[in-house]
């Protein structure tokens, strides 16, 4: 059975993914971590994330290609879009997934602090959603 925190990170920087596995791996996510769009879309499909990571920036695709094309896809739970480049990139991208009816939308500019993204992950991550919805 999967867990139901399942973690998708695409990112060109492996450094940067193992990074995030084992943060997210000790917040209770399964993860799985793409350095190419390729791989991401396979693990897309194979894994059903509930939640991405997106690098906007990558040798083979533009992170807002990836994007739509997760739109595309029905995805419609959380994303934290990351970039190393000016914020503005990730900001415009987090509009374009919000004008789309994404509902848990965050961004990173890197270099990506240990506190911010333990944040970002438990902010956008399933047991916050579920922890809201108990009485």
């Amino acid at each position: 059975m999967m867990s139901n925190k399942r973690l998708l990170v695409v990112d060109d920087e492996p450094d940067f993914g193992e990074f995030v596995r084992q943060v997210a791996q000790l917040l209770d996510y399964e993860v799985m971590v793409a350095t190419n769009s390729r791989a991401f879309q396979q693990g897309y499909i194979d894994f059903q994330p509930n939640l991405i990571i997106l690098d906007m920036v990558m040798p083979d695709m533009d992170g807002n290609e990836v994007l739509l094309w997760l739109l595309r896809q029905g995805y419609d739970a959380g994303l934290i879009i990351t970039t190393g480049y000016s914020p503005d990139y990730a900001q415009e991208a987090k509009t374009l997934a919000e004008f789309n009816g994404l509902k848990k939308v965050s961004t990173l500019t890197k270099p990506v602090r240990l506190a911010e993204l333990r944040t970002a992950l438990t902010r956008n991550g399933v047991l916050e959603a579920d922890r809201r919805q108990t009485f």
